[in-house]
């Protein structure tokens, strides 16, 4: 779905739905720019029924308006969606999301109504900036919109579906090329976020560690990055023993996708390393799962899908002065007669040993060759990875925030700061020497479990072994890669979290100096 920038009157807009945002105003009446919608909403507000209070919407069609209203609108229904209080006093991030929080609330009842044609009034005043303004709403409305039903069959009962075929936005008052500015950058997030949620939406038959390749390599020539995929004999060669052991009982060999992004020819730009956990589907290995819930292992690869469809949105952007490298270790973990069992010892990149306490502790393995491997090959400025990698930071953390481990503060803030904006909180876990006592073996260099106590942290504290002195956040995303929080942009399953972070980041991106 394309997004635009519309020009014409809005009394001409004869689509489908035109939407308001507006202000909250206290005991005041409800302000609004458009008389019709004024005279309408007044009666709403009196009884009570609409104020602007977030998540407030009021609809009415002006066809059957009194005649006596001398300029009308053409527009099928006019919705009015309320932002809550905004304005200067009000922190810009919480701005953001409730811009965004309001246009996916616009986008929801343009289902509903069975809208093919939605416009898109910007409000002024709010407080942000008029490009900011823009890449919210255009992200409340896409994201909002995203639907996957590809696997349905449609049957003769059913009514047709209707999607929403075209989206603008209306931005009289305003600075006509910082609206458009905003608005190309929000579509290429949503866009990106969208394309995540569909990874992560197919089944562990269809979207396998092959389909992160040929993704990797469809998004190179697209957009002129540079693609290299490892396969399993030259991992062997490498010494990957932890992607070569989680991938030991699938028949789908395992793959290491590196994607390079070019944005400046300075040998003296900074390198940003991203790594994503693509675990296409985890039964636990050996150390089996309980069978409820399995289903949802094929969301195991949302740190993966979140990494390289940042990538494709990086690229889309053409950001300049920043080198981004990505590494997407993709496996199935699967049990069978060839599978890694527990006490077995492997051998990673790089040559730290690791016993196997615990099969279902593969993510940690497949990221910890990708992390040594890659700042060995690209000696990044700073390494980010993500990861649906332990249950422990649901119980932690619920399903509200993502868990940040860091051993550089400054990358910690940069981070933080990122996903404020994204409106995709994180945060912050400890690291310490005594947690990494936790993960010491007696019988090789270090295990892969650390018991149950403090287990979202142990297990960072695996990673943190293959990191050497770069400075490195780890993003535990188990709690918000779906079931997450809420919100009026972000559907049931699936949330695509990770990506617009990674972009923030990269959009806003300074070297991590300790």
């Amino acid at each position: 779905m394309k997004l635009e920038l519309n020009k014409k009157e809005l009394e001409l807009f004869d689509g489908d739905l035109l939407v308001y945002f507006l202000r909250e105003t206290g005991g005041n009446a409800v302000m609004c720019p458009c008389k019709v919608l004024r005279r309408n909403i007044k009666y709403a507000w009196k009884n009570g029924d609409f104020a602007g209070k977030k998540g407030e919407t009021f609809l009415f069609y002006p066809a059957a308006a009194s005649k006596d209203i001398k300029h009308n609108l053409a527009a099928g229904r006019v919705l009015a969606v309320g932002l809550g209080k905004t304005g200067e006093d009000v922190q810009a991030d919480v701005l953001r999301e409730q811009i965004r929080l309001a246009a996916g609330t616009a986008a929801r009842q343009a289902a509903a109504l069975k809208v093919k044609t939605l416009l898109a009034v910007l409000p002024e005043n709010t407080g942000l900036s008029d490009a900011d303004l823009a890449e919210c709403i255009s992200e409340g409305l896409l994201l909002g919109s995203y639907r996957f039903d590809r696997y349905k069959n449609k049957k003769k009962d059913d009514e047709p579906a209707v999607t929403i075929e075209a989206m603008a936005l209306h931005a009289e008052g305003l600075d006509q090329d910082a609206v458009k500015q905003g608005l190309h950058r929000g579509e290429r997030a949503a866009k990106a976020v969208c394309a995540a949620r569909d990874m992560a939406n197919e089944p562990g038959n269809v979207w396998t560690p092959k389909r992160f390749a040929e993704f990797g390599e469809k998004l190179a020539k697209e957009h002129g990055l540079e693609c290299t995929i490892i396969n399993k004999p030259e991992m062997r060669k490498l010494g990957m023993g932890g992607l070569i052991g989680v991938s030991q009982g699938s028949a789908q060999p395992p793959k290491l996708v590196v994607l390079r992004y070019q944005g400046s020819e300075d040998k003296k730009a900074p390198t940003l390393m991203l790594v994503g956990k693509g675990l296409t589907f985890d039964a636990g290995g050996i150390s089996l799962k309980s069978p409820q819930g399995m289903e949802e292992m094929k969301y195991d690869m949302c740190g993966g899908a979140a990494v390289i469809c940042a990538m494709q949105a990086i690229a889309e952007e053409k950001l300049k002065g920043i080198n981004v490298v990505a590494l997407i270790p993709a496996s199935e973990n699967l049990p069978s007669g060839t599978a890694l069992k527990p006490g077995d010892i492997i051998t990673h990149f790089g040559g730290i040993t690791s016993e196997i306490v615990n099969t279902d502790g593969e993510g940690r393995l497949i990221l910890a060759d990708a992390l040594a491997y890659g700042i060995a090959t690209y000696k990044p400025d700073a390494v980010i990875d993500l990861a649906t990698l332990t249950g422990a930071v649901i119980v932690g953390l619920g399903h509200h925030r993502s868990g940040l481990l860091a051993t550089d503060d400054a990358l910690a803030t940069q981070i933080n700061a990122a996903a404020e904006r994204a409106g995709e909180p994180v945060w912050r876990l400890p690291l310490g020497p005594e947690y990494s006592k936790q993960i010491k073996s007696t019988v090789a260099d270090i295990k892969n479990s650390g018991g149950k106590e403090a287990g979202t942290i142990t297990a960072a504290a695996y990673l943190q072994e293959f990191v050497g002195g770069t400075p490195w956040a780890h993003l535990d995303i188990a709690g918000t890669a779906w079931g997450f929080t809420e919100k009026s942009y972000v559907p049931k399953g699936p949330s695509g979290i990770g990506v617009r972070t990674l972009l923030n980041l990269v959009r806003d991106w300074q070297v991590s100096k300790k």
